[in-house]
């Protein structure tokens, strides 16, 4: 008997039924025939990006215009997705009889100064105005020697290239194809300058990341309808308990938070719209747009699961719990708020492995409309306001702190961290490596492995780099150990120029607290940039010199 793969849903999806949601006629209804596709999510097994850089302005500029008609939109993709879901849903199976191969493009803010595109000066982020590199050391905090890995002096991949072109296909053969056609019609007026290679990992490692966890699980919901109907929600309300959310613990954001021209979040109360986050942040030309971050990172899969391996005896935990301690999950999905042993039934559940709060119980959800979730048969998570079950510096919980509060940052809290939001888009590059928890394997020479992390948002200082800065490289965020240095770094992407770079994470476990040096960092920067992903109607206008 063939075993079929388990599915596993993308939270972003609407459902094959839109009247199975709750209808929401007050939200706005977004050009999705405008704004590129990728910002709804392509979910393709395989990606190939290609970056240039423009030599020619206006021979480029031609080139564009002769691209722009096989830009994705986001209707094609969030259309196609559906298509797709209600067809494997009668099936029961994935199969290959609709298939689709996207393209989307971004600019630098020196791409756009060369194409001359008007009133960047009204561009209020700084971090788009000065790219990556820039600003890696100083606001990211990665490495200062400029002879370490993961300094920009370093990198092996590329540095806030002029464009970025995401290929994006279930099948390498048709990305490839259609790469080359890229390759073809930007050809005279830029030049490649690298390419990288994305894949979702095979096999039981589908949807993980190279450490081995289940990864993309906690993403934000998006208000806003693709259409002018109240069912045709972007994101389906699928709670019954809760219409502010789709999925149980997807609380709903408002579309500005990651697409220019829309309400964005009121910092003091998440349910209520705040203001046009085009207002005082853009051009007009910005309207659909967003901004897009790309980040190589290099994972130290071995070194990491032997650090692990070794540490847990000395806690006197197991690998598996250690690991799931510094991640905040099993590696099978399962929120350790909700369980405390792996879980696999658990972890593949979406209507519950994201249901849950760090500061207050969470609830089951006992019934719904069809198409809603249910939530009954896992056991609820349990307030911990003080880490003893998920360390505060766990990744999930450094990441996305939910209803975290915190003494060291002014007014964070449940509302505010919701203007600090990214849709992620990343997906693996390298091949799996043989190396686990419970037998680490060191020294694997195969060109790495790691992930290439996309993000999109409405602010790159208030997005991407407040996540990285005052989240994951902030040890006292949380600050019931302020008066000992804090709860420590995220683990897994936390970075520091302290201290000769020394991070930790305080480990309570068993009545004991445990101060968790980490000697070495697992995740190493390779190369990136900051990016404007236009809409398709500010491509066309880019095209044509705005003319």
């Amino acid at each position: 008997m063939i075993q079929e793969p388990i599915v596993r849903e993308t939270p972003t999806v609407p459902p094959a039924k839109p009247d199975a949601s709750k209808p929401a006629v007050e939200e706005d209804v977004i050009a999705v025939e405008n704004v590129q596709g990728n910002i709804g999510g392509f979910s393709k097994d395989f990606q190939r990006l290609l970056f240039f850089s423009i030599t020619d302005p206006k021979k480029f500029k031609s080139c564009l215009g002769k691209l722009v008609g096989s830009i994705a939109t986001m209707d094609e993709v969030l259309s196609f997705n559906r298509l797709f879901k209600r067809i494997r849903r009668r099936r029961g199976r994935e199969c290959p009889t609709v298939q689709a191969t996207w393209i989307n493009i971004a600019f630098s803010f020196g791409a756009l100064e060369l194409l001359g595109a008007p009133d960047l000066g009204k561009f209020a982020d700084k971090a788009f105005k000065q790219g990556m590199a820039a600003r890696a050391v100083d606001v990211l905090s990665d490495p200062a020697s400029s002879a370490a890995e993961g300094n920009p002096g370093q990198w092996t991949s590329v540095k806030d290239p002029h464009v970025i072109v995401i290929i994006a296909s279930d099948d390498e053969g048709d990305a490839n194809f259609e790469a080359e056609f890229v390759l073809r019609t930007l050809g005279a007026g830029a030049t490649v300058i690298g390419e990288e290679i994305g894949r979702t990992l095979p096999g039981q490692l589908t949807g993980h990341e190279h450490f081995g966890f289940l990864d993309g699980v906690s993403q934000p919901g998006v208000r806003g309808r693709y259409a002018d109907e109240p069912h045709a929600l972007w994101t389906p309300r699928q709670n019954a308990n809760n219409p502010d959310q789709g999925k149980p613990g997807q609380d709903l954001l408002w579309p500005g938070e990651f697409i220019f021209g829309y309400p964005g979040q009121d910092p003091s109360d998440k349910l209520t719209a705040g203001p046009n986050s085009l207002t005082g942040q853009g051009p007009e030309w910005a309207m659909d747009g967003s901004f897009f971050v790309f980040r190589k990172l290099r994972q130290a899969v071995g070194e990491f699961h032997s650090f692990v391996n070794s540490a847990a005896g000395q806690l006197g935990m197991s690998p598996d719990e250690l690991g799931a301690r510094l991640v905040g999950r099993w590696r099978d999905g399962a929120p350790i708020m909700r369980s405390d042993t792996p879980n696999q039934a658990l972890g593949d559940d979406d209507c519950a492995n994201n249901n849950f709060e760090f500061r207050e119980d969470s609830e089951q959800v006992l019934s719904g409309d069809d198409g809603q979730c249910l939530d009954k048969v896992h056991p609820t998570s349990k307030a911990d306001p003080d880490g003893k079950t998920c360390p505060f510096a766990a990744h999930i919980r450094k990441a996305y702190p939910r209803d975290d509060t915190s003494d060291s940052i002014d007014g964070v809290g449940e509302d505010s961290t919701q203007t600090h939001r990214l849709l992620r888009r990343g997906i693996p590059f390298g091949a799996a490596s043989a190396s686990t928890l419970d037998k680490p394997v060191i020294g694997e020479v195969d060109g790495g492995r790691g992930l290439l992390f996309m993000c999109y948002q409405t602010s790159i200082e208030d997005g991407f780099e407040f996540v990285q800065r005052m989240w994951a490289n902030n040890p006292t965020f949380a600050n019931e150990l302020a008066d000992k240095g804090g709860n420590g770094h995220d683990p897994i992407i936390g970075q520091t120029n302290e201290n000769g770079r020394k991070r930790f994470i305080v480990i309570r476990h068993k009545g004991k607290e445990t101060k968790l040096e980490l000697p070495v960092d697992w995740i190493f920067t390779q190369g990136g940039g900051y990016f404007f992903s236009p809409s398709i109607a500010a491509l066309g206008q880019l095209s044509k010199g705005f003319k």
